[in-house]
């Protein structure tokens, strides 16, 4: 144990938000809505205080941490434990979830303020931090899968947490399963890699990553670390929403507001992207994984970006925004910049939870009303809000000086300067995602803060709409209470300048060294990424962020996101008639897009019947027919038919018994003198 990091101290990151959960889930009703949420906040307050004093300890001293904590038993030499590995990497992420965590929490207090299920939403919330931080830290794939299916489970109970309504129950049975099919592939890979490396540990499963790279799956002449890496990655396919497992995420918008916030912002997605920058050294030794974890996320980057423009949904907007910027994230690990993919992870962070609470704080004060179609001109009405969305947009878009810009922009120079198959088509798709990112962002910021009122006489009235009088006017729109507004604004600082101050040591310095690991000798794009960033500091002698972003203005990208930005402006602000065209002329394109590529179709016409089938024949043929019908009943039926036959002769007369006994004896002696009576028997007979 370092000297620098208190085993004490650590543990009461993961367990003071548990502590919150039990109390407010538990004796809710004692405590009130007041206990309850002044519990669950100050556990996540104590738990994002020690993690940033975990930070300094790891950023500035250097302080690293790995062991045991508890031992929960051993099968043969394999330990099963608690452990908690401290290094750059979790450091990072204990930060993020925390501080994402605590500004949902407060937020909490504003947007649920009239909802009965006041205390139980505050348990859920901080069970879902607790679930986080004990996957973030875990020094062992037992507690990493431990921490992983506890965030699915507490998922569930967050996306259906209003359970009475039909939607949020369909969404979130949607989520456990689609997320099942993910952890199997998970599963699957922690199960080889302990079968051949003989160690859920990490440090000792990565020591014979050499040696597991020259092993063959049984059976084929596929690599085994291949095969593995696969299907690990699977498990982040469903944690973190690529396609084709992404389907649940969209819909998880039933739950409320702040838990789409932590869901999609610093919990449970990023899970995945963790994962695999975790799992770095085994990854960098199969090409053929990295290469099918950067062309799913290509995918997933762009297509999923396509689907944001047609949405009318805001919290749908900013779900599918979090669906690509998944795929911009997993693209980056597929070109081996991990660092990269991870410090996207923490930049947006930070602004997709300011555009989430930003939706919500919408949400509030169009009085729940969650179309786009009809607001318009809000800034006016909410000023705080409005200027932090704005920040959070330019964030997302990727504004040079702002976070999102340094992580994403580093993303699309990794992939360019990537040498792997799939390297083509992934740079394809994340510079066309530029545009495309830029162009859903505004078009919802266009259409709710600015242009024509729309709130007065909606066009598109929802169920939640209520009337002042009985000419259909709608209440008009307010600013959100301090509770909601200030989460806003501390969210907006990270958002603005979390990336000019840490892209340096995060991409470039040595702050995840013993974390991640990159052969450059193999693959090179982190290398190039250097060389590239160290030579204009080195000419321009300046701050290297600051020279970055003011070179920026002249790239590709910056003008993309810009034509992105201009062309929403048309379409909705000047000429709204230029979409409604496009709309009629490109239908065929529309209703693909409207119905999400047909996936969910798929997924319930074809894939799920197709489940049901296999599953009523293995029920049928194989349980009712095959085990109970032949086996069990076939058995019994057997013995009885025997014990039938056998009755049959115990008949209970003395005179069948001796009868029996004489011919038993007359066949034991015919038997016994055959070998004499042979010869003259063949005689007799003429044999």
């Amino acid at each position: 144990m370092s000297a620098q990091l208190n085993q004490n101290l650590l543990l009461a990151v993961p367990l003071a938000p548990l502590a919150g959960a039990i109390v407010a889930g538990f004796f809710g009703k004692i405590v009130g809505r007041r206990g309850a949420h002044t519990a669950t906040i100050l556990g996540v307050l104590v738990a994002f205080i020690i993690s940033a004093m975990t930070l300094y300890s790891v950023a500035v001293d250097g302080a690293r941490f790995s062991g045991t904590v508890y031992e929960w038993m051993t099968l043969g030499s394999l330990k099963m434990e608690i452990g908690f590995l401290i290094d750059g990497l979790t450091a990072m992420m204990m930060v993020v979830v925390t501080f994402v965590s605590l500004m949902v929490h407060i937020y909490t207090i504003g947007y649920m303020e009239e909802d009965p299920g006041y205390q139980r939403f505050f348990s859920y919330i901080s069970l879902f931090t607790f679930s986080m931080l004990m996957l973030v830290m875990s020094n062992n794939m037992l507690q990493l899968f431990f921490g992983w299916e506890a965030v699915g489970l507490v998922s569930y109970l967050l996306i259906g947490f209003w359970y009475t309504k039909p939607s949020a129950v369909f969404a979130n049975m949607k989520a456990f399963l689609v997320n099942r099919v993910g952890d199997f592939g998970f599963i699957l890979g922690i199960g080889l890699l302990v079968a051949f490396g003989g160690s859920l540990n990490y440090a000792e499963t990565f020591a014979k990553a050499d040696e597991l790279a020259k092993l063959s799956f049984p059976g084929t002449d596929w690599a085994l670390l291949t095969v593995a890496c696969i299907c690990l990655f699977i498990g982040a396919m469903g944690k973190s929403a690529q396609f084709p497992l992404h389907v649940w995420l969209p819909d998880s918008m039933e739950g409320p507001t702040p838990i789409s916030a932590l869901i999609h912002a610093a919990t449970m997605v990023t899970a995945g992207i963790f994962m695999v920058a975790r799992m770095s050294p085994l990854f960098e030794l199969s090409d053929t994984a990295l290469n099918f974890v950067m062309v799913i996320g290509a995918i997933t980057a762009l297509f999923m970006g396509f689907l944001g423009i047609i949405q009318n949904d805001i919290k749908r907007v900013v779900a599918y925004s979090t669906l690509s910027q998944l795929g911009y994230m997993t693209v980056a690990l597929g070109a081996s910049a991990y660092s990269v993919a991870v410090f996207h992870l923490m930049t947006h962070a930070f602004f997709k939870a300011l555009l989430f609470l930003g939706a919500g704080s919408v949400i509030i004060g169009m009085h729940h009303d969650q179309d786009i179609r009809n607001m318009g001109g809000l800034w006016k009405y909410m000023k705080i809000t409005w200027l932090t969305s704005l920040l959070g947009s330019l964030a997302l878009i990727g504004t040079p000086l702002f976070s999102g810009f340094y992580s994403k922009d580093s993303i699309i120079e990794a992939v360019h300067a990537s040498h792997l198959p799939g390297a083509g088509f992934a740079y394809f798709a994340v510079i066309v995602g530029v545009f495309v990112t830029a162009f859903y962002s505004f078009r919802m910021f266009f259409l709710v803060f600015h242009g024509k009122e729309h709130f007065h006489h909606k066009p598109f009235p929802g169920e939640h709409d209520h009337h002042d009088d009985g000419h259909g006017h709608a209440h008009t729109p307010h600013e959100s209470p301090a509770v909601v507004w200030i989460p806003l604004v501390l969210l907006a600082i990270p958002s603005v300048v979390v990336g000019l101050l840490t892209i340096a040591p995060m991409l470039y310095g040595d702050f995840f060294k013993d974390a991640i690991f990159v052969n450059g000798h193999i693959h090179h794009a982190m290398g190039e990424l250097r060389e590239e960033f160290m030579h204009g500091a080195e000419v321009m002698q300046g701050n290297e962020a600051l020279k970055m972003a003011l070179g920026a203005f002249t790239s590709l990208p910056f003008w993309l996101a810009l034509s992105g930005v201009a062309t929403a402006y048309v379409f909705y602000m000047v000429a709204p008639s230029i979409p409604a065209t496009l709309a009629k002329v490109l239908r065929p394109l529309i209703i693909v897009l409207e119905n999400k590529y047909f996936m969910d179709w798929i997924n319930e016409n074809i894939l799920a019947r197709l489940a049901r089938a296999i599953g009523v024949g293995l029920w049928k043929g194989g349980d009712a027919g095959l085990i109970d019908g032949l086996i069990i009943n076939g058995s019994a039926r057997t013995v009885g038919g025997i014990a039938g036959l056998v009755r049959r002769f115990q008949t209970g007369y003395l005179y069948w018994y001796a009868l029996v006994m004489i011919l038993g004896v007359t066949g034991l002696m015919t038997w016994q003198l055959w070998p004499y009576i042979k010869p003259q028997f063949n005689a007799l007979f003429g044999f």
